[in-house]
């Protein structure tokens, strides 16, 4: 069976962390835009070290750093 849609999920996307502006959007958690691949791995990893949160890497090479 699938998950209650009453049901709060285990996780909690903190920032979302991007090298291209047209996936910058609003919401609830932070999204950040990196000029460069070296500000994109500082920022997250700077991001995910104070929140002492998790990264996720997606296949299209933004980041995710989420709290489970």
């Amino acid at each position: 069976m699938g998950r209650e849609s009453s049901q709060k999920p285990g996780y909690e996307i903190i920032a979302y962390i991007t090298q291209h502006k047209e996936r910058v959007l609003g919401g609830t958690s932070l999204s950040l835009f990196a000029s460069d691949e070296d500000q994109l791995n500082s920022m997250t990893s700077d991001i995910a070290k104070a929140m002492k949160a998790d990264v996720v890497r997606m296949k299209n090479g933004d980041y995710l750093v989420i709290r489970v």
